[in-house]
């Protein structure tokens, strides 16, 4: 029988959407844990204030100043020590030829000795063909001898003295060694802080840059106030002094009048002439020597700061004061720390031009009072030798070199 035909309707397949579990998940879960962190995050932390990275900068360049002293100690070292070794090891050098001299003749010596032989004195008399040219020969032996053991004890002398001088060489040489490796460590430190304080102005926007600039000239306007008054003090105490001493020289000469009869009061005017005399000669001798100085600072204005220097192109600030003090006679140290320590010490209300101003508590730097309380000096880096208040930085002390 034929197979009959299905007169079934197909079945239309129906395509359903079944959303991505997995993905939407992830991505819900990834946007959740996103806000989550951006609302957990730190914040981030606030720009420091323009008056701050002053402060920050300022410190900076003061520990690199101290940190150039210590490099300006130890270069002072380390040339000192190598002059040393120097002149210690050409010392063995010549004591060494000199031993070599006494070798060479010790050796003619035994040279001499083992040619004749060693032959008793007694054989020598008796084998003699004349006994007066025995005993002359052995007076001769005799001084010969002696000139050997002078020989021996030459040599002995020259051996000791060399072995001590090469003692102390090998001792210079270490001593040389900690010098230079304490002029690099303070090379390295010097680097460190001004590249820590470039990296902060680095990041300084215009605008910051700006602010930063008008602060240094309100600094600047209120340390040349300060020097202003100062200044104008001694104005004041100066015309007293003249007013005074105007007074008792008048007085004194009245006395004198009054009295030009008697032998008493002529030896009274003559005493306050002498007396002030002495004065005015020690002061204008100091002067003399402070105007050279002066001139000579003067000249360096415009010259770059630059750490370690001491001219003739540029200068740290005790390079500076060390070659204008030169200038008129007077050697000082090559560092602030030992420069403070020369001379006398001067109130700041006492200063005359010439003194050394100096600065912070770990005394670091340096300038040359010029008068009007005002100075010149080697500021810092980046800077050039300049005019400035002395009030521009915290004053340490000052001193009157000569």
């Amino acid at each position: 029988m034929p197979v009959l035909a299905s007169h079934r309707k197909p079945r239309t397949k129906v395509r359903t959407t079944t959303p991505a579990v997995g993905f939407t998940t992830a991505a819900l879960a990834s946007v959740t844990l996103l806000s989550t962190q951006s609302a957990t995050a730190a914040p981030a932390e606030p720009k420091p204030a323009i008056e701050d990275v002053q402060k920050k900068v300022d410190e900076l360049y003061r520990q690199a100043g101290s940190a150039t002293q210590q490099y300006n100690r130890a270069k002072s070292a380390s040339t000192a020590q190598r002059t040393k070794v120097d002149t210690l090891l050409s010392d063995v050098a010549k004591r060494t030829e000199k031993i070599n001299e006494a070798r060479r003749e010790l050796g003619a010596y035994a040279a001499e000795q083992y040619r004749t032989g060693g032959i008793a004195p007694t054989a020598t008399f008796f084998l003699a063909d004349d006994p007066q040219a025995y005993f002359d020969q052995s007076r001769l032996m005799s001084r010969s001898t002696e000139r050997q053991q002078k020989a021996v004890d030459d040599f002995r002398t020259q051996q000791a003295a060399a072995s001590k001088k090469r003692a102390e060489a090998v001792q210079s040489l270490e001593k040389l060694t900690e010098t230079q490796t304490a002029l690099r460590s303070s090379k390295q430190n010097v680097q460190t802080k001004l590249t820590e304080a470039r990296s902060l102005l680095s990041k300084l926007t215009a605008e910051e840059k700006a602010r930063l600039a008008e602060l240094e000239r309100k600094k600047e306007a209120e340390a040349k106030e300060k020097a202003e008054k100062l200044a104008a003090r001694q104005a004041a105490e100066a015309k007293e002094r003249e007013e005074a001493e105007k007074k008792a020289r008048e007085e004194a000469a009245k006395e004198s009048g009054g009295d030009s009869g008697s032998g008493s009061g002529s030896g009274t005017g003559t005493s306050p002439g002498t007396g002030t005399g002495t004065g005015t000669g020690a002061g204008g001798s100091y002067a003399a020597k402070a105007e050279k100085v002066l001139a000579f600072a003067r000249a360096q204005i415009g010259k770059p700061y630059v750490w370690g220097a001491a001219g003739p192109s540029s200068y740290d600030c005790s390079g500076l004061t060390q070659a204008a003090w030169r200038e008129a006679g007077v050697t000082l140290p090559r560092t602030t720390w030992d420069q403070v320590e020369v001379g006398t010490r001067v109130a700041t209300s006492d200063l005359q031009p010439g003194d050394l101003v100096f600065f912070y508590d770990d005394i670091s730097h340096v300038g040359i009072y010029k008068g009007d309380g005002m100075m010149i000096h080697a500021p810092k880096p980046g800077a050039n030798v300049r005019e400035e208040s002395i009030y521009y930085m915290p004053i340490y002390g000052s001193v009157r070199p000569a």
